[in-house]
């Protein structure tokens, strides 16, 4: 039975109609469904670029590689720390030598699959992902400090800056660039804060060590006195130092 039983009439000047076409080319839709969409207020995106579905197949056989290699994991029941850095790096030149769509980036000892820069364009728009708020420079100039000093306490932050640096420490921490990573063996205990993986990630860097070398003033926090937030397993726990390593690769 139909359901659309009436007819709606709409006289568009040239200009008009050429908008119209564009649009509809845009979102690959016809003139009618564009239309009605439209009418009950749906939010258009831009058709996905033809490169969009060679990238799915891309990332469809890059998790095949990485199901084998878990498959081979599984089998010989462990897989050392290098031999997870090693696969990790063939699948990074394989990727970029076919110039792939698909990246995988090294961030210290975890690794993360991500679009290429080549394909962040369509991939934004696609996605609809909005840019994260900006540092302020305030926020910026905390982070600095804690990027460089780290483990590095709020006190120790201030004393570089000269000024009150709590707000500026919460805002990092709520945009996930710091983390508690202990606090303090002193007295009144405070937090000790280090950068995340995070801040590796939006700052392109692969560690720590690719920071610029800057002229840094003596004052530094003793990591010996740094009580870590979960307590360490009891040394007959652990195991022994020379055997296999088994790690998760988060992705």
């Amino acid at each position: 039975m139909r359901t659309r039983r009436n007819s709606v009439g709409l006289w568009l000047s040239d200009a008009e109609l050429t908008h119209l076409k564009q649009q509809c080319q845009i979102t690959g839709l016809n003139t009618n469904t564009y239309l009605r969409k439209l009418i009950m207020g749906e939010h258009l995106c831009p058709r996905p670029p033809d490169a969009y579905a060679a990238l799915l197949r891309e990332l469809s056989a890059i998790g095949n590689n990485i199901n084998q290699i878990a498959h081979w994991t599984n089998g010989k029941g462990y897989a050392t720390q290098a031999e997870i850095h090693e696969a990790c790096k063939a699948l990074m030149d394989e990727l970029s030598f076919n110039r792939s769509g698909i990246r995988i980036v090294r961030l210290e000892n975890a690794y993360q699959m991500c679009s290429s820069p080549e394909m962040a364009e369509y991939v934004t728009k696609t996605l609809e992902t909005r840019k994260p708020p900006k540092l302020s420079p305030s926020q910026l100039e905390t982070l600095t400090v804690i990027a460089y000093y780290q483990p590095a306490t709020k006190a120790l932050v201030e004393q570089i800056r000269g000024v009150d640096s709590a707000y500026c420490v919460s805002a990092l921490v709520t945009k996930k660039l710091i983390r508690e990573c202990g606090r303090l063996n002193v007295p009144g205990r405070p937090i000790v804060y280090e950068t995340t993986p995070d801040f590796l990630r939006v700052f392109g860097l692969e560690s720590l060590a690719e920071l610029p070398e800057i002229e840094k003033v003596d004052l530094h926090v003793d990591p010996s006195q740094v009580e870590p937030l979960e307590q360490k397993q009891e040394e007959s726990t652990q195991p022994d130092a020379s055997a296999p390593v088994q790690q998760e690769i988060p992705l």
